[in-house]
């Protein structure tokens, strides 16, 4: 029970109201999803339309991230709205089938559903209680980013030592580096002084 399963009975005409801090081990995640530091604080509000219930809310915490380019480890502050859908899963079976026909067809193709999609992301529900822990999770790790960086302005590693560029200069930046056409320019100047002799 608690704030990832409540009870579908619960959600009132007015709404429900969950609260509380989750862990990352609490919302499915691991360490190569997205590392939580501490706990998520989590604010849901969820109504219930028709068939449909409607969530919404804000997540807040701590991730720890992996700088792309200088590979330091660097905690990152993560906030967030979400507002999903859910909708009671439609078991096709024989028996439902022998069903009233027209209320079957209600079901499968309700007008609201393809508009919501466009805006809130669709989940399915059975039973009588919602299962919020692998929405909530689907969530944090939608909203992390492809490519974390440290600073915008990281300069990196060197590519020829490995020295992390934003401690300064290596010994590598005095050399002068040639492009990847270098060799070929050297090989047209050989050629152009045989041709001369």
């Amino acid at each position: 029970m608690g704030i990832l399963t409540p009870k579908i009975s619960d959600i009132t005409d007015e709404g429900l109201s969950l609260s509380g801090d989750l862990t990352g081990d609490e919302l499915g995640l691991t360490d190569a999803d997205v590392s939580i530091r501490g706990t998520m604080s989590v604010g849901l509000e969820l109504r219930t339309i028709e068939r449909t219930i409607y969530v919404t809310g804000v997540m807040e915490g701590t991730a720890g991230r992996q700088c792309v380019r200088c590979l330091k480890e660097f905690d990152e502050p993560v906030a967030f709205a979400l507002r999903v859908v859910y909708e009671r899963e439609v078991k096709s079976t024989g028996l439902a089938g022998k069903r009233d026909g027209g209320r079957k067809k209600k079901v499968a193709t309700p007008p609201t559903v393809e508009e919501e999609e466009q805006n809130d992301d669709l989940y399915y529900f059975t039973g009588d209680h919602l299962d919020l822990a692998p929405m909530l999770r689907e969530q944090v790790i939608l909203t992390s980013p492809m490519h974390p960086l440290c600073t915008n302005d990281c300069l990196g590693l060197c590519a020829r030592c490995g020295h992390d560029m934003n401690g300064g200069p290596c010994r590598c930046g005095v050399e002068p580096s040639g492009g990847p056409f270098e060799v070929l320019r050297a090989m047209k100047e050989k050629l152009k002084d045989a041709g001369r002799r």
